[in-house]
């Protein structure tokens, strides 16, 4: 295993690597970026700044230095951790993989920020596979703690692990791979229904938002599914839930659709979703999107403490 990590090569620059890029060097940490797409660095290094800012509101104010190079060894030399954030595509994830640990050094960890696709296959070309690992953010990984790690050698897995924890992320260790992972999975299984629902003609698009919003996904900032309905329970906590409450879980499970995404349901989602956003464009909605995420870790924090 490497020693301490103080270096990070991210390959890929986009936002998620220029996400991971902001919150390594708010920790102090050195970063080498690689891209090598045209015009890529301003881009790269502007979300960068503006990440930096929202880290520093959260109290996180180190300055590593960042640089950034359109060749890919340049950028590994020395790379004790590479965060590779390449095209959700198997076949170009399996060549660029390949190609990162050939030119990495031979103790570095390589983690492959793919959101759906399955380790054993991005990982085929690999000379050494059990070097490289799955780590999945949640978008924009700077500020959305959860890491969902696969690997197939566990200490490399708890090395990575120990490493995201040191930066205030939350990694999970999943004991096999799966297609989604479990985030997406979860995140997935909601929207077939609220797809559904717009089918449906339940309610429109903003409704079907709000009712998330304001319901459960308040719960769902503090505690997951299962404790939420520990709770639920009252004084027989998940075992009296699910002893009295379960049939009625089963009859909603029943009753969860199964819509289409024909051309009248993806109509009916756009037009729902323009009328939600009123105007506001797309970097209009991010900055409130990430407002409300600065706020709700700092409520976190507080409740914590």
């Amino acid at each position: 295993m490497p020693g301490p990590i103080t270096q990070l090569a991210i390959v890929g620059s986009g936002m998620i690597g220029a996400s991971w890029a902001a919150l390594a060097s708010a920790h102090g940490l050195a970063v080498s970026a690689y891209d090598p797409a045209a015009k890529a660095e301003p881009k790269f290094r502007a979300y960068v700044t503006r990440a930096k800012g929202q880290l520093a509101e959260l109290g996180l104010t180190g300055q590593g230095e960042i640089r950034f190079s359109t060749d890919l060894a340049s950028a590994l030399a020395g790379a004790q951790f590479v965060q590779e954030n390449g095209p959700e595509n198997e076949a170009v994830k399996r060549g660029l993989l390949r190609e990162i640990q050939r030119a990495s050094p031979p103790d570095a960890i390589i983690a492959s920020s793919t959101s759906a696709l399955v380790r054993s296959a991005i990982v085929a070309d690999c000379p050494e596979p059990r070097r490289v690992i799955v780590a999945h953010p949640f978008n924009p990984p700077h500020l959305v703690p959860l890491v969902e790690l696969v690997g197939e050698d566990r200490e490399v897995v708890e090395t990575a692990a120990a490493y995201y924890r040191a930066q205030g992320r939350r990694p999970v260790i999943m004991n096999k791979e799966m297609p989604g992972h479990i985030a997406n999975r979860l995140a997935s299984a909601l929207y077939q229904e609220a797809v559904y629902l717009v089918e449906q003609g339940v309610a429109s698009v903003a409704d079907i938002d709000a009712a998330l919003c304001n319901g459960p996904g308040l719960r769902w900032a503090l505690m997951g599914p299962h404790m939420t309905y520990h709770l639920g329970g009252g004084a027989g906590g998940i075992a009296g839930y699910l002893a009295h409450l379960g049939p009625s879980q089963l009859k909603r499970w029943e009753s969860l659709g199964k819509p289409s995404l024909d051309e009248g349901v993806r109509q009916a989602i756009i037009d729902g979703v323009a009328e939600e956003a009123a105007g506001r464009s797309i970097p209009e909605l991010e900055a409130r999107r990430d407002d409300g995420l600065m706020a709700l870790l700092k409520a976190r924090k507080l409740v914590s403490e």
